[in-house]
């Protein structure tokens, strides 16, 4: 950045609070614990919506208007959870070069192989509905590449989709093999909803950095997934319940959190850099935790009742509850997920929150291009002569 440059302006580390754009599709309000898809309370609709009437909310702007409506969105984008040929047929090799690091990994290169043999074209040249459709063509695929990759890598052959299934069910049944009971479908279905979409974090942010681009819908979500790969953004579920077995029993929650705050360790699962009360979807996942019931979710709640009581006493001032990711953990392994999937599944829902940043972020052709402040040896350095 050129520091004479009377135009630049100096942010917090990290963009913190900064405001780089408008946007129709929700807000994150941390102080008050709460947040919205559309001006709906994202919580509300998780508990009496399904994940396509949320998807159809994020892409159209508005609920389906009617039971005639939300049938013909299912329809539509269960039509387009089967794989091309030339994609499925290359995902074994996939499965096998992505194996250490898991479906993730696996998925940024699937994806681009979907837009290309899909014929995505750069957002900047379609039209709004072009863009949607692309957009609608790589959700519906993501469950089918995701569960794919995860079978292939355990050895196992893929599960192709069901179009009668509604989208979690589905998602179950490809991992699983089995169609799912009710409860276990809803508890999951109600997840996905959760973590659609939530303000402009890191991967959200990134998609729209790609779109700003002019770039297709496929390269976008790839940065995304990437960013969300990070320990510090999408991996924490199964890091939450490392930390539950770390402990072990409940009286040694009290010396272990003591000695991980007194090392100046993180606890995975507590503290959000947004919220400063309780996480509202740890709130809704707890209680959908609560009735399913048992040793685990017992455990987990005195954990999280007695790690609050030591971080209020050793940070006061600070308020540090359970984020999303300590409950999800304990969810998703109620519902036999495996851990290895516990943010690809994350990943299945927040595509939807992606895909429309994208689609909004496209209808602005201002590229977004950020400036440095300049810390290295004074300039111009003398070029030596070569020796």
């Amino acid at each position: 950045m050129d520091t004479n440059d009377s135009t630049a302006v100096d942010v917090p580390r990290g963009l913190a609070g900064v405001v780089v754009t408008e946007t129709g599709l929700g807000d994150v309000r941390g102080r008050e614990g709460f947040y919205h898809y559309r001006g709906y309370p994202a919580v509300e609709l998780a508990a009496s919506r399904t994940f396509e009437d949320v998807w159809h909310l994020m892409f159209r702007g508005a609920l389906p208007p009617d039971p005639a409506a939300r049938a013909a969105f299912a329809a539509e984008t269960a039509a387009l959870r089967r794989l091309p040929d030339e994609v499925r047929d290359a995902l074994p090799g996939l499965a096998r070069a992505s194996a250490p690091s898991g479906p993730l990994a696996g998925l940024r290169t699937a994806l681009s192989l979907l837009g290309a043999r899909a014929g995505f074209r750069p957002v900047y040249d379609l039209d709004p509905e072009r863009r949607a459709q692309d957009a609608l063509t790589a959700c519906a695929a993501v469950p089918t590449l995701l569960t794919a990759l995860h079978r292939l890598g355990q050895g196992q052959q893929p599960v192709e989709p069901r179009e009668d299934l509604p989208y979690a069910a589905n998602y179950l049944f490809m991992l699983t093999g089995e169609e799912p009971d009710p409860a276990t479908a809803r508890a999951v279905e109600q997840y996905l909803v959760s973590t659609v979409d939530h303000g402009f974090n890191a991967s959200t942010f990134t998609a729209r950095v790609i779109a700003s681009t002019g770039a297709d819908v496929a390269a976008c979500l790839t940065g995304a997934v990437g960013a969300l790969s990070g320990p510090l953004h999408g991996g924490a579920p199964s890091r939450a319940l490392d930390t539950l077995e770390a402990i072990g029993t409940a009286d040694r929650i009290k010396p272990w959190i003591r000695e991980r705050v007194s090392a100046g360790e993180r606890i995975m699962g507590f503290g959000h850099p947004v919220y400063r009360t309780e996480d509202p979807r740890s709130r809704l996942l707890r209680d959908i935790a609560r009735q399913f019931g048992g040793p685990l979710v017992d455990f987990a709640v005195e954990v999280e009742r007695q790690v609050e009581e030591i971080l209020a006493e050793l940070k006061p001032g600070r308020e540090l509850h359970t984020n999303v990711e300590f409950y999800a953990g304990v969810v998703m392994e109620l519902c036999g997920i495996p851990r290895t999937m516990f943010t690809p599944t994350f990943c299945a829902a927040r595509v939807v929150g992606w895909s429309a940043n994208i689609l909004e972020q496209a209808a602005d052709s201002k590229i977004i291009r950020p400036a440095a402040r300049y810390t290295g040896p004074p300039a111009p350095q003398q070029v030596p002569l070569p020796v």
